[in-house]
């Protein structure tokens, strides 16, 4: 079975509208070159500066938090994969937890949402580990102080019916956000439990990008024997911060199959997912993973 894929790289501010209309132009040209799965970065749709604004400001959505349930660009995801019939993977979205108590309900949850072609949410996965860190980049990240942590495993099952017919059957789509590439356990777990495909949106730093990106995808791909699919962030952002793009495909033998360099726009390609079959047969290392005691 084959699989359309496209990752799609932005370079989102401050002002959610503008965002989503861009978005909206880039999954338009994913889906018109015949992707079946489309997706795109954490922070899709705001990507403001560490101190926000107190209050909106005019034609901007700076300070303003939403529930999942009427968020502009939740709407705007569900009209999308709805509008061009494809499994839309919106990489991450800040919502508020209506259900949380006073005390965290300025706090929200990094959330990533995949779209089924006819706009309903088939999956929801709450970024697990948070970015508190100190890259040496001029910036303090401190995710913490402003999001609240999911902890639950996520793996969601694509079924793909087109109507020419070419593709049929179902893929195994694990999620995961960013900072969770550093966890190699959390993937374990997904291959173990049947995931084909790894999707690691991301707003990588441009420090850590340079050092840690292509290498910590490949090493996801090649130890799980997966797809790894990853739409990033580019360029610089509101407060000045600096993402690094290159947003990335890659097989599961770590073999890179596009990747999108620094620049916004979508990057495609064609998955044989016969190839994970292979790939583990070749290296079955899922088979023989083993408990043990540290003495």
């Amino acid at each position: 079975m084959q699989l359309n894929i496209a990752c799609i790289q932005l370079n989102s501010g401050d002002n959610m509208l503008e965002n989503i209309d861009k978005l909206g132009v880039l999954v338009a040209k994913a889906a018109g070159q015949g992707a079946k799965l489309v997706a795109t970065p954490e922070n899709t749709f705001l990507m403001e500066a560490g101190n926000p604004h107190p209050g909106p400001l005019p034609g901007r959505e700076r300070g303003k938090k939403y529930g999942q349930a009427g968020h502009p660009g939740i709407t705007a995801a569900a009209q999308m994969a709805k509008r061009y019939g494809v499994w839309l993977l919106v990489g991450s979205v800040a919502v508020l937890d209506s259900a949380l108590g006073i005390q965290d309900s300025e706090k929200t949850y990094n959330r990533s949402l995949l779209f089924a072609p006819d706009g309903s949410i088939a999956a929801q996965y709450d970024k697990i580990h948070l970015f508190d860190v100190e890259v040496g980049d001029g910036q303090t990240y401190k995710e913490s102080a402003r999001i609240l942590p999911g902890d639950k495993l996520v793996l969601s099952d694509l079924c793909l019916v087109p109507r020419e017919k070419k593709i049929q059957g179902t893929v195994k789509l694990g999620l995961s956000i960013c900072y969770d590439l550093r966890f190699p356990q959390l993937y374990r777990a997904l291959a173990s439990k049947g995931a084909q495909i790894l999707a690691v949106p991301s707003a990588f730093t441009q420090t850590t990008g340079e050092a840690h990106w292509h290498v910590l995808l490949r090493a996801r791909a090649i130890e799980n024997g997966c797809f790894v699919i990853a739409p990033a962030q580019c360029g610089t952002h509101p407060g000045g911060r600096k993402t690094y793009g290159h947003a990335l495909i890659v097989d599961p033998w770590g073999t890179m199959l596009a990747d999108g360099g620094t620049e916004e726009g979508v990057v495609m390609a064609t998955l044989d997912l016969g190839e994970v079959e292979k790939a583990r047969r070749r290296i079955p290392s899922l088979q023989h993973d083993r408990t043990f005691d540290l003495k």
